[in-house]
């Protein structure tokens, strides 16, 4: 496909499974973690799992593979070994992803578990100052993702996002990912027209459109100012298709890549619909 619409693709048997399992899905971006997401340490891939990555990602022809990292992360805990091994984690990941030639590593910014939302953004900045220091091999960006809010997760407000990047002496490594069921459960409505509108001019005022370098496509289960993390369909959530139609006819994002994450079945069948309904919105 010589789109940008994707979908999160499986890495069982290794790395280099990805981007084929992309391609046959009917993807002309992918996102991977690059290790076991339930496992805290992973392999740096060697030479040779490096070389056929890179082979079969080019034989593929996707435009991009974006990376995320893995869920156990969060960098905006407290002192203590769930930060140490957050740290050490996500260090990893930017040297796995400088090697594998990815130069964009989505995220969760974290959550501050009671203990505040200025402790926590602070905590944050201070953990990226640490990483890009100490990882110079990855010269690519870190992507916040946009949360929905739930519990003590930091980043559902674009104030929360601007905050990270403004207090890091890293400023221009970040980029932004919209998750769009998270935003819409975190009460930023684009459903409308009017409400499209507003809401990026809003991100654009907050952020900058630029930094908007990667969509998580989603739907969401719940309603609009949620708070709640359930993906669903497209179409068949909260949000309807209007949102999702603007979305995909904005030429400020038609090279931008908008990733599925949502549910999954048995084997692809999910994917290729939704990649379907996006496609058949565009120009209408």
């Amino acid at each position: 496909m010589n789109d940008y619409f994707g979908a999160h693709m499986s890495i069982a048997g290794g790395l280099h499974n990805a981007p084929g399992r992309g391609v046959k899905t009917g993807c002309g971006v992918i996102q991977i973690f690059t290790q076991n997401s339930n496992q805290w340490r992973g392999k740096i891939p060697s030479d040779s799992d490096v070389a056929l990555f890179r082979e079969q990602w080019e034989e593929s022809g996707l435009h991009e593979i974006v990376c995320h990292d893995i869920y156990l992360i969060n960098l905006a805990a407290a002192p203590g070994e769930v930060r140490e091994k957050s740290l050490a984690a996500f260090r990893e990941e930017m040297e796995r992803c400088a090697r594998l030639g990815i130069t964009k590593i989505v995220m969760h910014p974290g959550s501050h578990l009671g203990e505040g939302e200025e402790t926590g953004i602070k905590r944050i900045c201070a953990a990226f100052d640490e990483l890009f220091a100490a990882a110079p091999d990855f010269t690519g960006k870190v992507l916040l993702e946009t949360t929905a809010g739930q519990g003590s997760n930091l980043g559902y407000t674009f104030e929360h996002l601007r905050a990270i990047i403004d207090g890091t002496a890293f400023s221009d490594r970040f980029g932004v990912c919209y998750d769009t069921c998270h935003t819409f459960a975190a009460g930023y409505d684009i459903t409308s027209r009017e409400g499209y509108d507003r809401v990026f001019a809003e991100f654009d005022r907050i952020i900058g459109i630029d930094r908007l370098q990667c969509f998580h496509v989603n739907d969401s289960k719940k309603g609009l100012n949620c708070r709640i993390d359930r993906h669903e369909h497209i179409g068949q959530g909260a949000m309807g298709l209007d949102g999702f139609r603007f979305l995909v006819n904005d030429p400020r994002f038609a090279k931008i890549p908008k990733v599925l994450e949502t549910p999954k079945g048995d084997d692809d069948e999910f994917d290729i619909m939704n990649l379907k309904t996006l496609r058949e919105m565009v120009g209408r």
